[in-house]
């Protein structure tokens, strides 16, 4: 059991306001809360800093740039997994859903290769309680691959699995509604001349033909019958949508339309925008930008994608925005927003009963520096 822990004269953001006061955590747990200061003995100050809940992060892929820092090398399974454990938790992300792509549309790449590997070292640490933040799987499927089922069916049955999404990459789908800042992607990006690119694009749109609607059924099935919550990746169109609300689908990941987001918003979706999109002002693929979905009301949940920094910028980016978003309401769509869309009802704010996992923050020259982070009451950072 854990021993009582005080933390005073904090700037408390809870999931509907802030003020100064203390929290204490009793096993695990927060146990009270009070807007006033304790002087008692071994109760800790954190001298006027926020105390945020925990993020909880449903779409990163962070983890692959440490098993493969350059293109072709391996790095060993777990100081890969333990390096990009603690960015995560110095990030003030407390519950992290790792997202693996189960299949790549330019085929065997690091990502692909590096999978099992990936996939065995989450679920070897977790179980021996290596790692500071709380691990998840998010399996994304890519259903123009040719074993994109078979690949679901090894790994859909992990425990740690809570969380599958239907990715299709074919060019010209979703991502990229510009034709020219897809080849301008790819040509960049992977070094492709015109030619490679306009074979590659060709082989991606017959795969497609071949597997995308057959692997989406039966992938969508899966998880249905496991009571998964499933997210339907880079919607465009109002047809995207209606998709996705026929597959039962609840999270609508980075759509890239305002005409997709009204529509999944309409449709209840709990909508997944990009925090790097959000800092950086618009996105590099050019669609929509991020601030604009969360202006338009289109906007429930924060993600850090692949800077895992940028989620805690983003959550102090938006109350400075000028468009009506309180620091207690940008702090729900890092928090209590993925936590609920989850299924994770046992964390994600600062209220009695909740799982004490808590963020420090101190804002220097407009920048919040984390300083301190606490999961299950234990300091992890």
């Amino acid at each position: 059991m854990n021993a009582e822990t005080v933390l005073t004269n904090a700037r408390i953001v809870t999931a509907e306001c802030e003020f100064e006061g203390t929290v204490v955590l009793r096993d695990g747990r927060i146990a009270e809360l009070s807007d006033e200061t304790c002087r008692a003995a071994g109760a800790i100050d954190l001298e006027g800093d926020f105390l945020l809940p925990g993020f909880v992060e449903l779409h990163t892929d962070n983890l692959e740039k440490h098993f493969a820092p350059r293109p072709g090398v391996k790095w060993p399974s777990v100081p890969a997994l333990m390096a990009h454990d603690t960015q995560i938790a110095a990030a003030g992300i407390t519950t992290v859903f790792d997202s693996l792509a189960l299949g790549d549309v330019r085929g065997e790449t690091d990502r692909v290769r590096n999978k099992e590997r990936m996939i065995e070292a989450i679920c070897a640490a977790s179980e021996r309680k290596l790692t500071r933040a709380d691990h998840r799987l998010h399996l994304r499927c890519e259903i123009i691959a040719e074993d994109a089922v078979e690949t679901v069916d090894r790994w859909i049955d992990l425990p740690l699995v809570g969380l599958v999404s239907i990715n299709d990459h074919t060019p010209g789908q979703r991502q990229f509604i510009d034709p020219e800042k897809l080849r301008l992607y790819h040509t960049k990006k992977y070094g492709m001349t015109d030619a490679e690119f306009e074979i590659f694009q060709a082989q991606s749109i017959a795969l497609h033909e071949k597997n995308a609607a057959r692997h989406r059924s039966e992938i969508v099935a899966r998880a249905q019958a496991r009571a998964l919550p499933i997210a339907s990746h880079d919607d465009a169109t109002e047809e995207h949508v209606r998709e996705a609300v026929q597959n039962g689908m609840t999270i609508a990941e980075f759509p890239t339309t305002q005409e997709a987001a009204q529509a999944s918003n309409e449709a209840g979706l709990a909508i997944l925008v990009g925090a790097p999109n959000l800092v950086l002002g618009g996105s590099h693929s050019g669609n929509i930008a991020a601030i604009d979905l969360f202006e338009a009301g289109r906007a429930d949940i924060l993600s850090s994608d692949y800077v895992p920094a940028s989620l805690v910028e983003g959550v102090f980016k938006l109350p400075q925005s000028g468009i009506g978003i309180t620091l207690a309401q940008a702090v729900r769509f890092a928090s209590l927003n993925p936590a609920r869309a989850v299924g994770l009802n046992d964390r994600g704010e600062i209220t009695p009963g909740k799982l004490a996992d808590l963020v420090r923050v101190r804002v220097v020259e407009n920048a919040p520096v984390v300083r301190s982070v606490w999961r299950e009451g234990q300091r992890i950072v």
